[in-house]
């Protein structure tokens, strides 16, 4: 039987919340425009985006518990995480509290799931989905920005989200946290210890902006391999939860979901029939999650180009999942 990739869930609440108050921003705008020629002028374009765009940003808020039970047929091995999203989620919605949900690290070996996890639960709780991956990481600054007194200095990957995006709660995803460098100069995760508390995140400063923006909100997903070289003050803002890989029959589920996911979002995929062949299913539920998608994707491409409109067990080559895999999630 087969596990729709888009699980019917009640339709969120969407309300509004201001991410920043605009009067400060142009009121920072004021102070910079005083400096003259030695202000920065991408402080300054950023400043009048503010502005223009307004500090409001959705906060959604399913108008009923969603179907939790679904997403754990769905993905198995994140049934631990999973009940506990169930059981504060039903704290929020018997009252008029927004959505708070505890920031969770999830530990398990690569390519289980956890990022894929990540995407789905945002689907589900009808917010936005940002990725940041700490193991490609080429400057300290990148969740809290940098300075603008720096060169070529910009605003970090939570005012992005939170500013650019369209929503105040999004999901954000710090993947591989356990791979983040740090140096003398610049703590990688030094921005999480307020960023992590509820109260601090309210008043989160990047800085490059220097203004002020609400990440109160944010739900917060942390993926490692290892805990060991997480700081001890990180770990202990975060619900801990051990993943294991996917049995046989949950790898069938998630192949499943996979292949749903990619047919229902794709106008080619409507031709494409609902289900894989079991041997089809059978064959890239060999393979990891995260390999699952990438190989499914290149196997429509091959179907087609052979002048089909199905998914054989040839198109699906473990060999390029095999010559394509990469040290982290």
């Amino acid at each position: 039987m087969s596990v729709p990739a888009v699980i019917p869930s009640p339709i969120a609440i969407a309300g509004f919340k201001d991410v920043y108050q605009v009067l400060r921003v142009e009121d920072a705008l004021t102070g910079l425009q005083e400096l003259g020629a030695s202000a920065s002028e991408a402080l300054r374009a950023t400043y009048v985006k503010m502005i223009r765009s307004g500090g409001q940003r959705f906060v959604t808020k399913p108008a009923a518990l969603p179907d939790i039970d679904a997403l754990i047929n769905e993905l198995p091995n994140f049934e631990a995480p999973l009940q506990d999203i169930r059981k504060q989620l039903a704290l929020c919605l018997s009252s008029d509290d927004p959505l708070e949900l505890e920031p969770m690290l999830l530990l398990g070996d690569p390519g289980i799931g956890k990022t894929h996890f990540a995407r789905r639960l945002a689907r589900l709780l009808g917010t936005g989905y940002n990725f940041i991956g700490m193991s490609s990481l080429t400057a300290g600054w990148i969740l809290s920005g940098a300075s603008a007194q720096w060169k070529n200095a910009k605003p970090g990957k939570v005012f992005d989200a939170l500013v650019n995006g369209d929503y105040a709660n999004p999901v954000i995803v710090v993947d591989e946290i356990d791979k983040a460098g740090s140096d003398t100069q610049y703590d990688p995760l030094g921005s999480l210890y307020t960023l992590l508390e509820h109260d601090t995140a309210s008043e989160f400063v990047d800085e490059f902006v220097e203004v002020p923006i609400d990440a109160a909100d944010v739900v917060w997903i942390a993926t490692a391999n290892d805990a060991n070289s997480i700081p001890s003050p990180i770990l202990n803002r975060m619900n801990v939860y051990a993943i294991e890989p996917p049995d046989a029959e949950g790898s069938r589920r998630i192949a499943r979901c996979i292949y749903d996911e990619l047919r229902g979002e794709h106008a080619w995929g409507r031709v494409f029939p609902a289900e894989l062949s079991a041997e089809s299913l059978d064959r890239l539920a060999r393979l990891k999650p995260r390999e699952m998608r990438r190989v499914l994707l290149a196997a429509f491409g091959t179907a087609k180009l052979a002048g089909r409109n199905e998914v054989r067990p040839d198109d699906i080559t473990e060999e390029r999942a095999a010559k394509k895999s990469r040290i982290g999630f």
